[in-house]
């Protein structure tokens, strides 16, 4: 399995590193967009051309996977996670910052095998940014080894978050409270507005945890694995393990450090994917 694992993580890199030039032709912002499920919740012909180019090259080679898109499933497409190998892709995490040319957005793909992440790309290509993991295999900032901190304290973290992209009144309150607790609690408080560079950052060891209720599976496929092979815990908000589907992630440097995380959290449950 492990040499399969390595032919499908180097085929997908190829590509991933081909689509980041279709982002850095637009560094400077995009204004050209659309609009999905809110004002906040945006799509570029970029986005769509970034997937298609992943979906296709991966399809070409490996025909018999399963692929979980971002722009697919805003499109009617299903989300369906099997045990058959499955590529679940961001094409740009961070839209809104494509938009306006704030340099924090990336292509994010993971491959899940079993219902399992098992392979992980995030490329911010403008940062010239690539956090690469395979199972059993470690995790790495631009081909070097990277590992997340070791705090365990709530008074001694520095945790991002988001605001994200509904105007749900129950989530917006939800998303409030925790920052306000998040404040009076925490070491410090982050906001970049892309879920798999938060990933990769508590990967890295620069922040110490990372939640956020309301993302999809392809906004933390690839930072689930990445996380864990760089020594972090990814598990749902409330303390339970990690379900790709359930739009509830929250990730730690450690597991004392996630678990006072979720005690000290008020919890929102969106609609599963």
């Amino acid at each position: 399995m492990s040499d399969q694992i390595d032919e499908y993580f180097d085929a997908a890199l190829d590509l991933v590193k081909s689509a980041g030039n279709l982002i850095i032709e637009f560094r400077n912002g995009c204004k050209a967009y659309e609009q999905k499920s809110s004002d906040i919740d945006l799509v570029t012909e970029v986005d769509k051309n970034v997937e298609k180019t992943l979906m296709d090259g991966l399809s070409k080679q490996f025909p018999t996977h399963k692929f979980i898109g971002e722009e697919t499933v805003s499109e009617g497409g299903q989300c369906v996670l099997s045990d058959d190998p499955t590529w679940i892709i961001d094409p740009v995490d961070g839209t809104l910052n494509f938009i306006h040319g704030y340099p924090q957005s990336c292509i994010s793909v993971g491959l899940a095998i079993n219902k399992e992440c098992v392979a992980g790309v995030i490329y911010n290509p403008v940062l010239d940014l690539l956090f690469t993991a395979k199972k059993g295999n470690g995790a790495f900032l631009n081909k070097k080894p990277i590992h997340v901190s070791q705090t365990k304290e709530f008074s001694k973290a520095l945790i991002s978050f988001e605001a994200g992209t509904s105007r749900d009144p129950e989530r917006l309150r939800v998303m409030f409270e925790n920052f306000r607790t998040l404040v009076e609690k925490g070491h410090g408080v982050r906001t970049i507005g892309s879920a798999a560079m938060n990933m990769a950052n508590v990967a890295l060891g620069g922040s110490d945890a990372y939640f956020e209720f309301g993302i999809h599976a392809w906004d933390i496929a690839a930072g689930d694995i990445i996380v864990r092979e760089a020594g972090g815990v990814c598990i749902d908000p409330a303390g339970g393990p990690l379900d790709l589907l359930s739009r509830r992630v929250l990730c730690a440097a450690t597991a004392d450090l996630a678990q006072e995380l979720s005690k000290s959290l008020q919890q929102y449950y969106p609609e599963r994917d």
